[in-house]
Order: C-alpha cells, then structure tokens, then sequence
C-alpha cells in the first residue's frame, strides 16, 4: 500500500490500496489504530473507525489543503 510521500509530516499517514484503482479517486489515513478513508470528488468520509469527530475535521482540512497533491499520487499510482 503506497504512501503519499509528498504529503506533510505528521501523525496520520495517507496511503492507497493496488485494488482501491476501480473506484473513484480516494485517500484512506491511518494513525495508530484509527483508519478512516474519505472520497475526494467531492470531498466527503467514506468510513471511519476510530477517529474523533475533530480529528476527522483535522484530516478533512489536511486533505482539503494538499488534494492537488494527492491527486496526483493516486493518478501515478493508479495510471489514470
């Protein structure tokens, strides 16, 4: 499962699964043991386990701020 390492350091981790490429442009994060996963056109959670309703808010607007980025990592993942 691939990380975005163009992404800024700090506790989460955002990656991709190889069998997530059929579905639509997505991001799961991971921090100890919480994991949640949001779409990202348009920008909603798709699942979550784990994660505290602000730590969700914390992650929706570190996504918000670097979706170019991520993006783009899941069109070179996924050679979309």
């Amino acid at each position: 499962m691939p990380s975005i390492r163009t992404f800024p350091n700090g506790p989460y981790r955002f990656f991709f699964y190889s069998f997530d490429c059929n579905e639509p442009e997505h991001v799961h994060v991971r921090r100890d043991d919480s994991v949640c996963k949001f779409w990202l056109e348009p920008l909603v959670l798709a699942g979550n386990e784990g994660f505290s309703s602000v730590e969700l808010n914390r992650i929706r607007g570190l996504i918000k701020d670097h979706k170019t980025k991520i993006q783009e990592a899941w069109y070179e993942h996924c050679g979309c």
